[in-house]
């Protein structure tokens, strides 16, 4: 059975800085019928097991360590037995949110995760944290973006640990290499495409 792209949200909070605000956070699994990975841990663990049902969760994978997208994956972990996935360069951002427990697996730019006979390649596109990463799967025809990359251009870039220009310099030099055709699923919002985005970020 091909793998496929399950969605959904669920809403919580950001806090960094001293400052906290409400959002909602998109949920992104990709798997078959029998086995999946989770891409971020935002919210709420019920919520994420409503998408994953009973399937086999093989690695819970952080985009980045920023509180609404890696709060929960400790106890994801625990509920579903699957390691979590996170960039090193992103440990300081980590250690806000999770002062007692690491992640499991250290991503690495290039590595190659399998799922239900599809590959997700790991792209480290640092900006929005140190240790961002984005996923591509060309077998899908989808790139899933994390905060790195929005419909309406870059992730934002102002507080602790985050970098203006070396977003755009990530966003272009890695996802812009990918086909225009791609899909981006983004960590909130609505997808765009990589077309799109092009033109947005020359304008």
């Amino acid at each position: 059975m091909a793998a496929r792209v399950d969605h959904g949200t669920t809403s919580g909070t950001f806090s960094l800085d001293g400052e906290t605000f409400d959002v909602d956070n998109n949920v992104w699994v990709v798997g078959d019928d029998d086995e999946c990975v989770v891409i971020d841990a935002p919210h709420s663990v019920a919520d994420i097991l409503a998408i994953v049902g009973d399937r086999k969760v093989k690695a819970i994978i952080c985009t980045h360590a920023h509180d609404d997208h890696v709060r929960v994956a400790p106890a994801l972990r625990v509920a579903t037995t699957a390691p979590i996935l996170l960039h090193p360069d992103d440990r300081p951002v980590w250690d806000l949110t999770h002062t007692d427990e690491l992640w499991d697996v250290d991503l690495a730019d290039g590595q190659e995760i399998t799922v239900a006979g599809t590959t997700l390649t790991v792209l480290h596109t640092p900006g929005h944290a140190p240790g961002a990463v984005c996923l591509y799967a060309a077998d899908l025809g989808c790139v899933f973006t994390g905060d790195t990359l929005f419909h309406g251009g870059p992730g934002a870039t102002g507080r602790s640990f985050s970098d203006p220009d070396l977003i755009v310099a990530s966003i272009r030099a890695r996802l812009f290499a990918l086909p225009d055709e791609t899909v981006v699923h983004t960590g909130h919002g609505e997808d765009t495409s990589i077309a799109a985005e092009k033109a947005n970020l020359l304008h």
